[in-house]
């Protein structure tokens, strides 16, 4: 079963194949650096295959969820976006201008991977929400399947307030979550919004008190599900919000369920009922 330590994010496998990953700066609000990306991309990848996994919860140590990119310095932020791409070409001798932004375009894709990982993920991603949830704490969750909050929690799409187009996800995810009106309103504001807000413009399904017991309670549920029926559930419902034709999307999931449909998973599901037990599943 998964179970690891690395220096910036912890993951643990709880009963009933629930993967908790807790990103691990509290003492930076869990503000992104290079280490953080790198510990994300490792853990997300390893999530992808390990078939002990029925659900998966993020949450963030301490009090904030995630501050967004550590901006601990301006060399710091341009080193993060691919060797140095601020200073100018004659620092290197006259080198290649072209290359240097290549190498930046790399990088921005390297990072735009790491949360697009969530999506190939075969298993619900649920992400838990505490504190402040900034910057590419938005993308982060908007690549979650399900969003939680506690009462004290404050989202902000805060890239424009650093001179910056957000990269990362946020606004290609954003307006098929709350609609392209409220999108355009944070990310062009970068206000800040509380987590009753969030809850209104749909960014969050639900506002608790102790969103790690709920966030628990609803991967304990999803868990329990058939996982071929919640892998295609995630499956379509991500194809169809890329690929919004219902006609082309009909002839999706009708292909889909015509390879899938006729499973072990289906004929537990049917005898469990007429038993009147819960269904137990296989893994995947």
């Amino acid at each position: 079963p998964m179970s690891a330590t690395r220096d910036t994010v912890r993951v643990e496998l709880a009963p009933g194949g629930i993967a908790i990953v807790t990103m691990n700066r509290p003492a930076r609000s869990n503000a992104i650096d290079d280490a953080m990306w790198e510990d994300l991309r490792a853990t997300f990848r390893e999530l992808e295959v390990d078939e002990d996994v029925r659900c998966c919860i993020i949450r963030g140590e301490g009090r904030n969820f995630n501050a967004g990119i550590d901006v601990t310095s301006v060399d710091g932020v341009f080193g993060m976006l691919g060797d140095d791409a601020h200073a100018p070409s004659t620092s290197r001798g006259g080198a290649c201008e072209g290359r240097r932004r290549e190498r930046v375009l790399a990088r921005i894709e390297r990072l735009q991977d790491v949360f697009t990982a969530l999506e190939r993920i075969r298993v619900p991603v649920l992400a838990a929400v505490r504190g402040a949830c900034y910057g590419a704490g938005v993308d982060l969750i908007t690549a979650c399947d399900i969003r939680l909050c506690e009462s004290d929690a404050r989202f902000c799409v805060k890239e424009v307030d650093l001179g910056i187009t957000a990269d990362v996800g946020t606004l290609q995810r954003l307006p098929s979550i709350v609609g392209h009106g409220a999108a355009m309103d944070l990310c062009l504001t970068a206000r800040v919004i509380s987590g009753e807000e969030a809850k209104r413009i749909g960014l969050v399904s639900d506002v608790c008190d102790d969103v790690d017991a709920r966030a628990m309670a609803l991967a304990r549920t999803l868990a329990e599900k058939s996982p071929l029926a919640v892998r295609g559930t995630k499956r379509v419902l991500l194809r169809q919000r890329d690929n919004p034709s219902v006609r082309d999307g009909l002839h999706y999931v009708a292909t889909h369920n015509a390879a899938m449909l006729i499973s072990n998973d289906l004929q537990e599901s049917v005898a469990a009922r007429f038993e009147k037990r819960p269904p137990i599943y296989a893994k995947l």
